[in-house]
């Protein structure tokens, strides 16, 4: 006969039920981690895509305001190149070619963001060249109030479109967009100074002046539309 220890409680169940008990409980537990592991990679996974789409809808919105506003101020300097060629030797040339030395500088600055952050350029610029020279040398043409209510027009849509892209930068990221937001608040507040400018040298005094306006800013809205898509 066995003595068993005090204490010791003898348990007719064979050995294989609580090997089986044991496997059973692993089971449950590796189901239990498996749905939680699948829970963290669906989390991931779309927090990944919300930052794929917000990555890609801040580089198109970067693409096109490099490549609009390099086809703008592109389009600006062959203004004032149209206008100094037929007003450069008047009272107001001086004038004219103090805004154009400044357009030479945007259109300078974002002939070098073109590269540096890889947009392709808008392909209607051969037709912006000619278009803006024409533009220029036509209202200038008509007089000097003229050219300068061409001025105030076009540097008029310039500005407000210039507000609204500093706003939809701040809105993707103001420290992501440093640079540009600076580039453009700096050229924003020079439009400003032109459209003054053509004011102040009687740009209201020229013939037809609110149709001139609305039909150039109208050009102008156009011209924009286009070179954010083409």
């Amino acid at each position: 006969m066995v003595d068993f220890p005090i204490g010791f409680r003898w348990h007719s169940r064979p050995y294989g039920f609580y090997g089986s008990e044991l496997l059973n409980s692993t089971a449950v537990q590796f189901e239990e981690d498996f749905e939680i592991l699948n829970m963290l990679q669906s989390s991931l996974t779309k927090s990944l895509r919300l930052y794929s789409t917000k990555a890609a809808r801040n580089r198109q919105a970067l693409e096109r305001i490099i490549r609009v506003d390099h086809a703008g101020e592109l389009g600006a300097d062959r203004i004032y190149a149209g206008q100094m060629a037929v007003l450069g030797k008047t009272s107001v040339g001086p004038v004219i070619q103090h805004m154009w030395d400044q357009e030479k500088e945007h259109k300078a600055k974002f002939e070098e963001l073109i590269p540096k952050y890889r947009v392709r350029p808008t392909v209607l610029i051969p037709i912006w060249n000619v278009a803006g020279f024409a533009l220029g040398a036509g209202t200038a043409l008509l007089g000097k109030e003229a050219a300068m209510a061409c001025t105030v027009a076009v540097e008029s849509v310039i500005t407000d479109h210039y507000n609204s892209q500093l706003r939809e930068l701040i809105h993707n990221g103001e420290e992501e967009h440093k640079e540009l937001i600076e580039v453009i608040k700096k050229f924003r507040d020079d439009e400003m100074d032109h459209h003054d400018t053509g004011l102040a040298h009687d740009a209201e005094l020229a013939p037809a002046y609110k149709t001139m306006s609305n039909v150039i800013k109208m050009g102008c809205k156009a011209a924009v539309w286009i070179s954010e898509r083409i």
